[in-house]
């Protein structure tokens, strides 16, 4: 079983150096992964809106360029968004920046995309928040021509590009797309255009396995074989504001080791270890989430065979 870790972004409160020091870090230890969300603002609680997931106040990174100064500093490790919310985000644009990112990493990046759950944050970037999961199918599809075609020649229903290239390409010529989401419409994106599936709330190994089927159903419909969609769960989701259970969760390593033994009998082949909760369990430096880290990915190597 491989290893990721979810970025966390609070760390640039100790100043640049250490957003590289612990992204190199992440790498030394051993770990195979190196993922980062993806929010651009974060709506306060209003008279009409919803309670939000999480505060407004909570210090986020922008993803793509957090990345970009990751792969400096790194030369192994795979870089990943989980998720990029495509369809806030133009996506000819984020196509040339994940085909840079790709370039100056020598072939490391992975797209992890989703569809988003945060109305007002669409609104905040002038994108329409009901037809997002049209547009993203959509928006998968332009950002692999943009990739693959010398002559980009594509037309849907919001997207519209004609006789224009993008250079230079990729060095695969493509970037692995995994996608995010726990629904019914997710698990067909994943099926008919996904390389694998990005899991966040993987309730136990029932819910799993329905989950999986149901991915795999949609991929054969599509005449696509199921076994080349990978799988990736995160260990436990973010903490809410307010749930110290939560919240103390990464304090207990045997409690993660057990966790992830279960995610491996799941079928996942990847686990995601979220270094912001991490911080919120106490390991509140760098330092201090490096050595957990580094615990943590011992103990999974030692006791469970992971890479």
């Amino acid at each position: 079983m491989k290893l990721a870790v979810e970025f966390p972004s609070v760390v640039y409160r100790e100043g640049p150096e250490a957003v590289a020091k612990l992204a190199s870090a992440i790498e030394t230890i051993g770990y195979d992964q190196l993922d980062i969300f993806d929010y651009v603002v974060m709506g306060f609680e209003t008279p009409d809106r919803s309670s939000a997931r999480y505060s407004a106040r909570m210090p986020i990174l922008e993803a793509l360029m957090t990345l970009s100064y990751a792969a400096a500093v790194t030369r192994r490790i795979g870089l990943g968004t989980e998720v990029l919310v495509l369809p806030q985000r133009q996506p000819v644009l984020v196509a040339k920046q994940l085909s840079t990112l790709d370039i100056l990493s020598a072939g490391r990046a992975r797209a992890g995309i989703g569809v988003g759950w945060q109305a007002s944050e669409f609104e905040a970037l002038g994108e329409s928040f009901s037809n997002r999961g049209a547009r993203t199918d959509e928006a998968i599809a332009l950002l692999r021509a943009c990739w693959e075609d010398e002559r980009i020649a594509f037309e849907s229903a919001h997207y519209r590009v004609v006789a224009m290239g993008m250079e230079p390409k990729p060095p695969r010529n493509r970037i692995p797309i995994w996608i995010g989401g726990n629904s019914e419409s997710a698990f067909r994106r994943i099926g008919r255009f996904g390389d694998g599936w990005l899991a966040s709330q993987i309730t136990g190994a029932r819910a799993a396995a329905g989950a999986i089927a149901r991915i795999h159903e949609h991929a054969e419909r599509a005449g696509r074989d199921p076994k080349t969609i990978g799988l990736q769960s995160m260990v436990a989701p973010p903490p809410r504001p307010g749930d110290d259970t939560a919240r103390a969760y990464y304090a207990d390593h045997d409690r993660v080791v057990h966790r992830v033994a279960e995610l491996a009998e799941m079928g996942f082949e990847y686990a995601s270890l979220n270094a912001t909760a991490i911080f919120q369990a106490g390991a509140r430096s760098a330092d201090a989430m490096i050595d957990s880290l580094a615990e943590l990915h011992e103990r999974l190597r030692r006791e469970l065979g992971a890479k």
